[in-house]
């Protein structure tokens, strides 16, 4: 069986866990993964969502944190603090700064990012074929009312700053995908979706994952007309994002938080959106016109629990 995801960081990875745990060896599975938080930072660039795939199916990732290396230090961000270098709301690890030296190293090569990905995942092995949605630039930038301000000036700032400096809490107006109209799917990515059995969205944040991942172009095109059922997982349990911050995302551009919301904001394929199946948690309901839906558990407290999740969506696709 081939099973395609779209993912994108903490959450992602972890479903991408249960997806590995279900399928055996013969099975296909590749990560389609949002490249719309990927930053420059200190000379380096950073990917935040390929890295933490990978650090969580390699078995290197920080489990308290669900981000960053286990076991990782931090001198270099000491030293940098101790110049005055900023930004200094960004903290890079000492082993995770390894893997964006190499990244960075090929980048400048030449190498476009799905061949540097494919050549980091080598030491990883992460049994799953990890592909950022793009080679091309499609960053994620906010637009806030300036908070030095004294009226209601507004600026655009990376997604970085807006989520981890500000933490989401000040004035917010949009979002946008800088760079995404021109840009195109990576290689691979397109028929990893047309030639998938059935196409999986991860329960990542709506607007600045799977969302990051629809603005490039091709991206809905190739959903809407696959010949595999689409099926989706609900981010949300009881109204609310069990991680992140996907309720203050969805609040910027009218879309409630909740499964119903997030549902009806994806749609039904058999209208314009991208959706076959819509799974919810056993506490929640959804009546998304033209789209199936089931209530299960969906809270990833293993990777056993998930792969139940994952289960529960190949069969309401009808590939169980």
């Amino acid at each position: 069986m081939k099973v395609t995801v779209l993912v994108g960081g903490v959450g992602g990875a972890r479903f991408l866990q249960g997806v590995r745990e279900l399928l055996t060896d013969a099975d296909e599975i590749t990560a389609v993964v949002n490249v719309g938080d990927d930053v420059w930072m200190h000379g380096l660039r950073i990917t935040p969502d390929l890295d933490t795939c990978m650090y969580t199916l390699g078995d290197g990732i920080d489990l308290d944190r669900g981000w960053g290396r286990r076991g990782e230090s931090w001198s270099v961000k000491e030293e940098l603090a101790a110049y005055g270098a900023r930004p200094d709301w960004f903290g890079l690890g000492d082993r995770d700064i390894a893997t964006h030296l190499v990244r960075t190293r090929m980048l400048r090569a030449g190498y476009p990012l799905s061949a540097v990905v494919e050549a980091l995942c080598v030491r990883w092995s992460p049994g799953v074929r990890l592909l950022p949605v793009t080679d091309d630039r499609c960053e994620t930038h906010v637009v806030i009312t300036d908070p030095e301000s004294d009226d209601d000036t507004r600026k655009a700032v990376h997604f970085q700053e807006w989520w981890v400096r500000h933490r989401a809490a000040v004035p917010t107006h949009s979002f946008a995908f800088v760079g995404a109209e021109q840009a195109s799917p990576a290689p691979g990515v397109l028929d990893a979706i047309s030639e998938a059995d059935v196409v999986l969205l991860a329960p990542s944040n709506p607007v600045v994952s799977i969302g990051a991942i629809l603005a490039v172009p091709g991206m809905r095109s190739a959903l809407r007309t696959t010949a595999a059922p689409v099926v989706g997982l609900s981010p949300v349990i009881a109204g609310r994002p069990l991680r992140g911050m996907a309720d203050e995302c969805l609040s910027v551009i009218g879309v409630e938080t909740s499964a119903e919301g997030i549902g009806r904001h994806y749609g039904a394929r058999s209208g314009t959106g991208l959706l076959d199946a819509w799974l919810v948690d056993e506490g929640d309901t959804a009546d998304v016109p033209g789209v199936t839906t089931r209530a299960i558990p969906l809270v990833m407290s293993d990777p056993a629990a998930t792969a139940a999740m994952v289960r529960a969506a190949l069969d309401v696709a009808g590939v169980a």
